[in-house]
């Protein structure tokens, strides 16, 4: 089975995270697949709502270290991250997610991206970039703080303090948080709502409530550029090969 399932039914695409034996990990063939699912929607006029979903354990693990190796030997961000990460910014369809289990890194930076996030109370969302050497991405350095706060997002993006689905909520991430096993039931009727709503009103609102996507993407640039410096840094080779090493 693909490790990216992407359905349309109705008005709805679901694009559902599917490598369950690695918590959803991503590799670059996912993230190409997932940017090809967004930005095929733009030009699909009976889609008009998205929806991101994870398992029932692990909404998504983050980036497949074995990818990150490899970046770091190469000494660059792959590009088919960047092709999700414009995705996201440039979208013009309302995402809704569907949040169970850990999310991690971009697990949880993606959600900023989104619409309305539907989250199991079991739900945990972190960002360890710091701590593996890194520097946040998606974004997240600038919309973080706009949607929480300095010191939440600090203590979030450089501190790697996790949230639980409250806390999240708390600060702007989650919309709402429902028992685990009502997740993605709760997650398809918000998208439901959303795409029974008046196409091009939804459309000029979230444009005028997200203003241009030039200054999210030009910091997605900003953050990729010294994600690539620190990608090469001892701090991270050291932190790569010490998670490579428990894994083993």
């Amino acid at each position: 089975m693909p490790d990216i399932l992407v359905t349309d039914d109705g008005a709805i695409r679901t694009i559902r995270m599917n490598r369950l034996e690695k918590k959803n990990a991503l590799t670059l063939p996912m993230y190409e697949t997932m940017a090809e699912a967004i930005g095929n929607a733009a030009t699909d006029n009976n889609i008009r709502c998205l929806l991101i979903a994870g398992g029932p354990d692990a909404f998504c693990a983050g980036n497949d270290i074995g990818d990150f190796m490899k970046m770091a030997q190469g000494g660059a961000l792959g590009r088919p991250i960047l092709n999700f990460l414009y995705a996201l910014a440039r979208c013009e369809k309302p995402i809704v997610a569907a949040v169970n289990g850990n999310s991690v890194g971009v697990g949880t930076t993606m959600l900023m991206h989104c619409d309305h996030v539907v989250a199991g109370n079991t739900a945990k969302l972190s960002t360890p970039f710091v701590a593996l050497g890194l520097v946040p991405e998606a974004a997240s350095s600038l919309i973080a703080p706009r949607l929480m706060g300095h010191a939440r997002a600090f203590a979030l993006l450089v501190m790697g303090q996790s949230l639980s689905a409250e806390e999240a909520k708390a600060a702007g991430i989650v919309n709402t948080i429902v028992d685990p096993a009502e997740t993605d039931a709760q997650a398809r009727a918000a998208a439901e709502k959303i795409a029974g709503l008046p196409p091009q009103g939804v459309l000029v609102s979230r444009r005028l409530m997200r203003g241009s996507p030039d200054e999210i993407v030009a910091r997605i640039d900003e953050e990729a550029e010294a994600f690539k410096v620190r990608l090469q840094s001892p701090d991270a080779q050291a932190a790569f090969m010490a998670f490579m090493s428990r894994k083993r």
